[in-house]
């Protein structure tokens, strides 16, 4: 378990900046307690300043671990070591005194749906990496804020580590800096420690200037103490511990015990003709174009699309019974190889300043490249990979990593919504769920009900991504595009959302699933994507307001087929996209249900179990 709590342990470390005896006692004993155990040289608590973030650029800069990217205002490349360049779900684990807390009961030997150590085995391995850990190096102390500082929504927390790269990214992230300890007050926060297990003097020399230790790395969840413990990664998922760790694995046992939902969603607002807006919720995997829809240049006339965020949800029910949702990030950590002009202009301008890019590729000219970035090179400009070496096409390899980012300021995107840091959170019409499947799955369907649109968020399946370390194109259950993010048990955390249903005088938002990459048998797309998808979205609109513009399926409500806006389109095959094949969900509901048998097996929900019978009996009745 997580260290005791050293009360008044004295500090002899170097304060390079900042009070600690000003600070809140229990902050200062959390604080304490870990400088006794990792032995940092000295204490930086960190302001969120622009002075010193550019202290701090200056300083990864002159250590070579970032490079100023002269063709764009205040923009840096970080190269990392290429054994640390995606989240490690193999090293991810949620520590519980009961392995059922965690995971459910499977029937396999390693369970795809979270990754349980027992307190025991934690406490070992931490006594292996962390005492000593940050000898030679600056302890940086971040408070901060996920969501709006006066949300009573939002979190705070406070990280500890001894990168200053992860520093500048969680000041783009999240709300940072000392003012966010003066709104904690005595209250509650969650414990952030994050060593990259390199104290100085180094041992082994390292790569690209990137400090990690892949051997010994651990991101460890400690929910019954609100503690993350995260060792040897500098990479975003694993080191910046406000996003995937605190937002989602954190949150979502939170959320199970005071009674609202943390969700791997997007949120965005649509305005119709007339001017009436919504706000609908969606959830995507990894490099399924989360980002793209959130930000959105919609094709379709007289509509707009505005982003609220593009990773993250925090929904609750408010006193008259609307689902609130905040985005809790400050920040978009986007994918940037596909990201271009065309699938997503409103990121490329986004992301134009004031940002970190990380394992992209550089131009001789002082800018960045990407696979799929739809620009070709001016004559004269040459490449440098991501591994920092000479690259042309035929080297037969990515310039940049699949997984490289780009970390930039939410407050940047041109289409960004004027409700985006509303303390109250914005109004949920309408939950998507989506993947990408290149045969059988409609371009879009709506539930016939909520337990039904729990059933299908549960039964998503997608191909794998780059996003974790799973290589290859293969489907994947990836359940509420949560798979690698359940802070608890995925059965009670399906009992968790078949319950929001049962809560009295609330507006349940309708649930659809989305599929944008279904393929003809010659493997084109059926369906244009990008813009074009707002067609889809405004379909969804008009069935929030309960328009007749549907008819019912084996799978769910599909559009008719006069009432789907096609106008102005060009040759699109209605038919195939929303075929519905007989012989392709006899076998998707055969792999959802051994899915459910091996991995879910008796943590399972009845209303679950009973859903997916009332599907494998509309598909009998198929033709």
């Amino acid at each position: 378990m997580p260290p005791q709590i050293l009360s008044q342990t004295p500090t002899s470390v170097a304060v390079l900046q900042g009070d600690l005896n000003s600070l809140k006692p229990h902050v200062q004993d959390f604080i304490q307690t870990y400088v006794s155990i990792c032995k940092p040289d000295s204490i930086y608590i960190c302001d969120g300043s622009e002075t010193e973030n550019r202290t701090l650029l200056a300083l990864l800069e002159e250590n070579g671990m970032i490079k100023r990217l002269t063709k764009y205002e205040n923009c840096w490349l970080a190269r990392t070591d290429p054994r640390d360049v995606a989240r490690i779900e193999s090293k991810t684990v949620i520590v519980t005194q009961d392995e059922r807390d965690t995971i459910p009961n499977a029937k396999t030997a390693v369970s795809q749906l979270g990754r349980w150590m027992s307190e025991h085995e934690f406490d070992k391995a931490f006594k292996e990496r962390f005492p000593g850990c940050m000898a030679g190096r600056t302890m940086y102390i971040i408070p901060f804020s996920m969501g709006p500082v006066e949300s009573p929504l939002s979190k705070i927390g406070v990280q500890l580590t001894d990168s200053p790269y992860v520093v500048t990214s969680m000041r783009i992230m999240t709300r940072m800096g000392t003012h966010i300890l003066d709104s904690l007050g005595d209250g509650e926060f969650v414990k952030c420690v994050h060593s990259v297990g390199c104290p100085l003097p180094l041992q082994n020399a390292l790569v690209n200037n990137w400090p990690c230790n892949p051997e010994k790395t651990l991101i460890a969840h400690i929910p019954d103490h609100r503690e993350i413990i995260s060792f040897g990664s500098g990479y975003g998922g694993n080191s910046l511990l406000g996003k995937k760790c605190f937002a989602l694995r954190i949150a979502s046992r939170l959320a199970k015990e005071e009674g609202w939902l943390a969700e791997h969603m997007l949120i965005l607002g649509i305005t119709n003709p007339e001017g009436r807006k919504k706000y609908f919720a969606a959830a995507f995997p990894s490099a399924c174009g989360k980002t793209n829809l959130a930000m959105m240049k919609p094709s379709s006339p007289g509509w707009k699309i505005e982003c609220v965020g593009d990773d993250i949800a925090w929904m609750k029910f408010d006193g008259q019974g609307n689902l609130r949702a905040i985005n809790p990030e400050n920040g978009f950590f986007g994918v940037a190889p596909g990201t271009s002009i065309k699938s997503n202009p409103n990121a490329m301008k986004t992301i134009s300043k004031n940002t970190i890019f990380t394992n992209v590729a550089e131009t001789s000219d002082g800018g960045v490249y990407w696979e799929g970035i739809g620009e070709p090179l001016p004559a004269g400009v040459t490449l440098t990979s991501w591994k920092n070496k000479p690259w042309i096409p035929e080297d037969g390899e990515p310039c940049a990593h699949p997984n490289s980012r780009f970390c930039t300021p939410a407050i940047q995107c041109p289409i960004i919504d004027s409700d985006w840091e509303s303390p109250d959170g914005v109004p949920i019409e309408a939950i998507i769920f989506g993947g990408r499947r290149p045969e059988g799955v409609p371009l879009v369907y709506e539930a016939f009900n909520w337990e039904h649109g729990v059933f299908i968020g549960a039964a998503m399946r997608s191909e794998a991504t780059a996003a974790a370390e799973h290589k290859g194109k293969v489907i994947m259950h990836d359940p509420f595009a949560m798979r690698p993010f359940f802070g608890y048990n995925f059965g009670k955390y399906l009992a968790h959302w078949l319950s929001m249903g049962h809560h009295s005088g609330v507006k349940l938002p309708k649930i659809f699933h989305v599929n944008w990459f279904r393929k003809d048998k010659q493997g084109n797309f059926l369906w244009p994507g990008y813009g074009e998808n707002s067609r889809v979205l405004e379909w969804i609109f008009r069935r929030t307001d309960s328009e007749n513009c549907a008819k019912q399926s084996a799978v769910g409500y599909i559009p008719t087929e006069t009432t789907f806006n096609l106008k102005g389109l060009g040759k699109i095959n209605l038919k195939e996209l929303f075929d519905i094949s007989k012989e392709f969900w006899e076998k998707e509901t055969d792999d959802i249900r051994r899915y459910f048998d091996e991995q879910v097996n008796s943590d399972l929900p009845y209303e679950i179990e009973q859903q997916l019978a009332d599907l494998e009996q509309r598909i009998r009745l198929l033709k």
